[in-house]
């Protein structure tokens, strides 16, 4: 299903980008808005980060939670979003 997702939007740049959460080599989950590039091989793709604003490599593996939205809703730069994370929960709670 991401495969066909990122496919689309490669389909339609000018109309479609992603919405996903990608997850750091730390751990860290952010919600990004993408405009996918290329496949760089079966488990990874170049795509134009618009939270980044920079071409950026993603690894299908840390990414989940696609979903195609209308590129006419986003203007760079686009708030990076952090994902809270359960052990994140877990430390925030007063003692």
């Amino acid at each position: 299903m991401a495969k066909q997702l990122i496919s689309a939007a490669m389909k339609c740049q000018d109309d479609l980008v992603l919405s996903l959460v990608y997850e750091d080599a730390r751990g860290r989950k952010t919600r990004r808005i993408v405009s996918p590039i290329r496949y760089l091989s079966a488990d990874r793709f170049l795509g134009f980060c618009l939270c980044r604003c920079e071409p950026r490599q993603f690894h299908l593996v840390r990414c989940s939670d696609f979903e195609l939205k209308r590129a006419a809703d986003y203007v760079m730069p686009v708030e990076c979003q952090a994902i809270e994370s359960p052990t994140d929960a877990c430390l925030s709670v007063p003692a």
